[in-house]
């Protein structure tokens, strides 16, 4: 696959461009980070005591990067308690946040999120607003992708949600039985439904399993954005190209 010499996302090469939605659009991957953690630590912390355990925080640094983050949220839930060699039931999708099953913690982790954005809004990154506006203009079909179930309220609390003709998001992804990133499944329904080619296609992500999965998927370019001062990491997973910010491209 051609390796891009420039930052440019020339339209000669591209019909659309695929964006995930938290740390690329806006700032709501701290805020996810932030709630995985609150969720993961009340339930360790009353896991420990109950078995007269030392208690092991979830760590942000590691944990977070290597297991949930990109991930549906069952899908992040199930992965971050087999890193620890806990195994709890599945439960269903309409568990209470209380019951201690996979979709339980689950379902408590949206719950923390919903009350952040309520409570917090949501900042969209400047840079990544230009930048849609430019492919705008240029001509370019744009969508986004994200396991986040909370993608509608998500755009509306950052005033973005006319931006996109496609939204593909955690709600589609079940409904669907779509495999999660790092599959490239939610890549390539974005791309069906835009009616473009994954090789004319612009993936841009910040997760590990989110390069990853544009890679698997052919994607003719995939964009990889450091925020967490990552690039090699990324480049290393399946990224052509990695900026700091999408302000880069810009022009």
């Amino acid at each position: 696959m051609p390796r891009p010499e420039s930052k440019r996302v020339n339209r000669d090469q591209y019909d659309a461009v695929l964006f995930d939605l938290d740390g690329v659009i806006t700032n709501t991957a701290t805020l996810h980070a932030t709630c995985w953690k609150q969720m993961f630590d009340e339930y360790l912390r009353e896991r420990a005591e109950q078995k007269g355990e030392v208690f092991r925080p979830f760590d942000l640094a590691t944990d977070y990067r290597l297991y949930v983050d990109g991930e549906l949220r069952f899908d992040g839930v199930r992965d971050f308690l087999r890193s620890r060699r806990i195994q709890l039931p599945e439960g269903t999708p309409d568990d209470p946040a209380d019951v201690e099953t996979v979709h339980g913690l689950g379902n408590r982790k949206n719950e923390l999120v919903n009350c952040a954005i309520a409570e917090l809004g949501v900042e969209p990154y400047a840079g990544t607003v230009q930048f849609i506006h430019q492919l705008r203009r240029d001509g370019f079909k744009i969508a986004v992708v994200t396991s986040s179930q909370n993608c509608d309220a998500v755009l509306r609390a950052a005033k973005l949600d006319d931006l996109f003709e496609v939204r593909v998001d955690g709600n589609l992804i079940q409904a669907q039985r779509l495999a999660g990133k790092p599959a490239p499944d939610t890549f390539l329904i974005a791309a069906k439904q835009l009616g473009v080619e994954p090789i004319r296609t612009v993936v841009i992500e910040d997760a590990i399993s989110g390069v990853e999965a544009g890679s698997n998927g052919k994607f003719g370019l995939v964009i990889g954005v450091a925020r967490k001062g990552n690039a090699e990491e990324l480049k290393r997973h399946g990224a052509h190209l990695v900026v700091d910010d999408l302000g880069e491209l810009v022009e």
